[in-house]
This record gives C-alpha cells, sequence and structure tokens, in this order.
C-alpha cells in the first residue's frame, strides 16, 4: 500500500548540473554574506520546489528526499490537505494570539493530540513553537506538580539548543560546545544502547540507571525523568526490550513525571502513532513538534490533566504558540495520517528498507549494526572488525549520496550513523533507487 498524493511534481531523480548548481552556488555566496556563520548548511542546494519524495533545487535538480526535513514533512511537502487547510486559514486571519482572543483551531487541535496520544486517561494540551519550547514547558509543568527541582536525562539524548535543553542534551559539537553555564539540576544516567551495552539487557541497565538516581540525586528530589523512545540526534538509538518500560514503571513508583519526547519519533514516525506504544508505555507528559504540522512551525506539550493543570493560568503559553496557520496545517495533517492509515505506511517502508540494509550489511562489514523502526532507521559504521566508530565513511557516503541526487543526514554521538527519515509518501520506487544509490556509495568509498 502507497499513499495516493496528487503532486505536479514528477517522482523522479534528475541531475542537470554539478552539485550544487550555478543557481545555488550563487544563493550560498549571498548566505555566506548575509546570514550568522552560526547556522550551518548540510547540502547547499537552494530548494524552490517539494512534493511526494523529491526536492527540487533552483538549477532544477531532482532529489530522492530521505531526510524529510529532519522527520517533519511526515505526510509529504506541501502535501495538497494541507496546502489547502492553510490557505484557507490565511485568508480569514494569520494571528491573534491565543491567550489574547481565542480561535477553535487551537482547541481543536488540543482535543487530537488528548485523543490519539498513548492513555484513555483526561488529558489536557498546550501549544508552543518548537520541539525545545516543548521540553522547556514539560519541566515548568513537572517542576510546578511535584514541587522538586532535579530532572533526569540520558547519556546520547537531544533535546534542544536552549539553553535548558543544551543543559538536557548530552553532545558538545555543535550543540553546546562555548555556550554554558547550563541550567543548574539536570543529571545524565546511561542509556540503553544495545550495540555497544555488551549484552547487558534493557532492564539491567535500567537498574544501573535508576541505582545511580538512588544515590546520586535521590528519587524523592526528582521532577522529572525526560526521555527519548529512540534516541534521535544520538543515532537513532533503539533501547533494548524493557529499558524503557522500566524507567516509566520507577518514575511512576517514586512520583517522578515520566515525559517522553517523541519530538522526531511521533505522529506515525515509526510504524505506531507514537514510539512509546510499542511497549504499552503511557508517559505522563508528552512532548511533540516536527511531524505535527508537515512544516509549519507548531509543538506541544499533552498530559494528565492533573498534572497539566498544575501550573497557575498564565504560566504558560508565548505570543506565537498555536499559531492559527500552524494549528490548520496539523488538523489537516492529522486527519491525513487517520484516513491513510499512516503507521501502516512507515511499517511499510520498513519492510523495503530493513531486508535491503541487512544484504548490504553482508556485503559491506563496515556496518555494524541496523536498527530504528517504521520510517526511522539507521546503520552504525565501524572499522571493520572493531566497534570503533567509523566517522570518516560516514561523512564520504553522505557526500557520495548528496552528489548523485539523495538527500540523505548523519547523527550519532560520534558522528558515524546514517539515519534515514523518508516522508511516508515515498514512492517505493524512488526508495529503492535511494537505498541502490547508497549501495552505490559504499562500493566507491570501500574500493
Amino acid at each position: 500500500m502507497t499513499a495516493v498524493v496528487h503532486h505536479e511534481i514528477p517522482q523522479q531523480r534528475l541531475l542537470v548540473t554539478e552539485i550544487p548548481g550555478p543557481r545555488s552556488v550563487a544563493l550560498q555566496a549571498r548566505k555566506t554574506q548575509a546570514v550568522s556563520n552560526g547556522v550551518g548548511v548540510t547540502l547547499p542546494i537552494y530548494v524552490v520546489r517539494a512534493g511526494g519524495g523529491v526536492l527540487i533545487d533552483a538549477d532544477g535538480n531532482s532529489f530522492i528526499d530521505m531526510g524529510s526535513g529532519i522527520a517533519v514533512t511526515t505526510v509529504g511537502n506541501a502535501n495538497p490537505d494541507v496546502v489547502r487547510a492553510v490557505q484557507e486559514q490565511v485568508a480569514d486571519f494569520t494571528h491573534t494570539c491565543f491567550m489574547v482572543t481565542p480561535y477553535a483551531g487551537y482547541v481543536e487541535v488540543c482535543e487530537a493530540l488528548n485523543r490519539v496520544t498513548p492513555g484513555d486517561h483526561e488529558k489536557r494540551s498546550a501549544l508552543l513553537n518548537s520541539g525545545a519550547e516543548a521540553i522547556e514547558n514539560a519541566v515548568k509543568i513537572a517542576r510546578s506538580y511535584t514541587r522538586r527541582q532535579a530532572v533526569v536525562v540520558l547519556e546520547h539524548g537531544y533535546h534542544g539548543r536552549t539553553n535548558l535543553t543544551m543543559g538536557m542534551t548530552a553532545k558538545s559539537m555543535p550543540y553546546k560546545h562555548s555556550f554554558g553555564p547550563f541550567a543548574p539540576e539536570v543529571y545524565r544516567v546511561p542509556a540503553s544502547y544495545p550495540f555497544r551495552d555488551r549484552g547487558l539487557k534493557g532492564p539491567e541497565m535500567a537498574e544501573i540507571a535508576t541505582t545511580r538516581i538512588d544515590r546520586e540525586i535521590g528519587a524523592e528530589n526528582v521532577a522529572a525523568i525526560v526521555m527519548e523512545p529512540i534516541l534521535g540526534e544520538g543515532g537513532f538509538i533503539v533501547p533494548s526490550p524493557g529499558y524503557y518500560k522500566a524507567m516509566a514503571d520507577y518514575a511512576k513508583a517514586n512520583g517522578i513525571v515520566f515525559v517522553a519526547d517523541e519530538i522526531q519519533s511521533g505522529f506515525c514516525r515509526t510504524g505506531d502513532w507514537f514510539a512509546s506504544e510499542f511497549e504499552d508505555v503511557v508517559p505522563d507528559l508528552i512532548t511533540t513538534a516536527k511531524g505535527i504540522a508537515d512544516g509549519m512551525p507548531l509543538a506541544a506539550v499533552t498530559g494528565r490533566a492533573e498534572i497539566m493543570d498544575a501550573v497557575h493560568p498564565g504560566g504558560l503559553g508565548g505570543t506565537y504558540g498555536g499559531n492559527p496557520v500552524a494549528c490548520a496545517a496539523a488538523l489537516a495533517a492529522i486527519d491525513w495520517m487517520e484516513r491513510n492509515d499512516a503507521p501502516a505506511l512507515a511499517r511499510q517502508i520498513e519492510s523495503v528498507m530493513i531486508p535491503r540494509l541487512r544484504e548490504l550489511a553482508l556485503q559491506f562489514p563496515a556496518i555494524g549494526d541496523i536498527r530504528g523502526r517504521g520510517a526511522m532507521i539507521a546503520i552504525e559504521l565501524v572499522k571493520p572488525g572493531t566497534m570503533d566508530p567509523n566517522t570518516e565513511l560516514a561523512a564520504a557516503l553522505n557526500k557520495y549520496c548528496h552528489q548523485h541526487g539523495v538527500v540523505t543526514l548523519t547523527t550519532g554521538t560520534y558522528g558515524n550513523v546514517f539515519r534515514f527519515l523518508p516522508p511516508l509518501t515515498m514512492p517505493l520506487p524512488l526508495l529503492e533507487e535511494a537505498l541502490g544509490i547508497l549501495q552505490q556509495g559504499f562500493e566507491e568509498a570501500t574500493r
């Protein structure tokens, strides 16, 4: 089953110039003069149109999109249903500030979030602008509810680029380097990283983590445990079975708010509506962004009514949070996901990718691990015969894919993980073609 989305853009990989082409080169020169050097660019092609599984640049090159803007355009870039909803809303009004004069769209998005997120308990939601903002507000809510201060996060975790979320994020470069000091009362414990855990099982890793909490922080001082069900920027690390649930159970037993950071893994990306569902975990709070609105800036915190309502009136909000145009996009995207069984589409992508990547692993011993679920898949690259990260190969493969018309992304604490986040509207022939380019890249890089 492939979702039928009608785009005027041909669904093909097509290269008509060098990469980047002359128009993109000219735009990149302007970027250098106008934009802060701190804003990096992975692939300096300047996009003018996108849809389905392709991006088209200013020079007319058409690229297979294996990144979805980092898990954002889950229902396809410029999905026609989303475009119509946005156009209609823009024609009515673009902003009022919900905290001044409210509107139905904000309420309707909160109702939808309360319905589709895990658990059948009474819930409340608050809308914000970005994933980092959602994490910040989840921490605020947890502290208000528990009257505690400590926040526990995981090794290899990523939660954003604000001061608090940088402190919660594990990796220094490029996220934290030279930007401190960071917010206090943030503590890091071991994650489950099956490829590097020397055979330890999920519950065993959870016991190591919770023992650290007991001895070094004190469970009675912890407001929240904040963790990604699948670690994103840390390397698409899928915890060993039992780890995630054990951490949630520990939080519940100790009056700690368990916060699932589903900013990258949520909204059908992993083959479930939310990755927490895989182990039947019902978080106290869940943070969402990225795939919620198909490219419009929107984020949310959703959770148990008694926790969400612990904050005093006026304690949550922001001028742009729950912007009406973004809300219209979210409602259209969620409706599309429900009508098209988006989790099944993600599982179909997995069924194509995992066997093909396993075939590559037999041919190329630098592939140390294949992991992920749904349309959130990764390979970890090592120096053959060792566990040493092969960052150089990851960079070479990335460059090869870019030069041959496939948008790919690397990630991981060691920079040696190739991650794949295709839109759920990706035509399967294009997906196969992208994997073929990856194979050619391996052949070229290991020749």
